[in-house]
């Protein structure tokens, strides 16, 4: 497996990744499918503001990618971020996550723009939060009943790593 930065040339692959959990999962509460003008416009504005977008690669193909985006859109919250990770079906199982997630931490501690770390994950998905506690984040709310989605309501699990960064 290899952790590398995304290239424009990968977001077909991304876009099909990001559908699929849209399609068949709770880890995107999207309802609608996208197309490759959204995952272009998501690409250009993470890539305009410094934040990375990685790729898990095997054997050539995409496993999976992951990223960080700000947590909310007040200059307050600037120094926290909201991470995503997400896995092909095909390469579950393959500690692709865990690959991904490190790197992604490696990245916002060596940015010095980060303090915090926000993972927002179903609370249903054990695998989800039990992949965010081996990292060190630790649950710091649970939202009942706020999101909906293939006819349930779903509650929303906040998780927090925290960075240490000069004030």
């Amino acid at each position: 497996m290899f952790i590398r930065d995304a290239d424009k040339a990968d977001l077909p692959a991304v876009l099909a990744i990001h559908n699929t959990n849209i399609a068949e999962s709770t880890a995107i509460w999207d309802t609608d499918e996208v197309d490759l003008d959204d995952r272009i416009t998501w690409f250009a504005d993470r890539t305009a503001a410094g934040m990375p977008i990685l790729i898990a690669e095997i054997d050539g193909e995409v496993a999976g990618y992951a990223s960080y985006g700000r947590w909310r859109p007040k200059s307050g919250y600037r120094f926290t971020v909201e991470n995503s990770v997400y896995v092909d079906h095909r390469f579950q199982r393959r500690g692709v996550a865990t690959a991904l997630l490190t790197e992604l931490i490696a990245r916002a501690t060596d940015s010095g723009r980060v303090h915090a770390m926000i993972a927002a994950i179903e609370s249903g998905n054990a695998a989800s939060i039990t992949l965010h506690e081996r990292f060190g984040f630790r649950t710091v709310g649970e939202l009942p009943e706020v999101g909906r989605k293939f006819d349930r309501w779903m509650d929303l699990t906040l998780m927090q790593l925290n960075f240490p960064m000069a004030p």
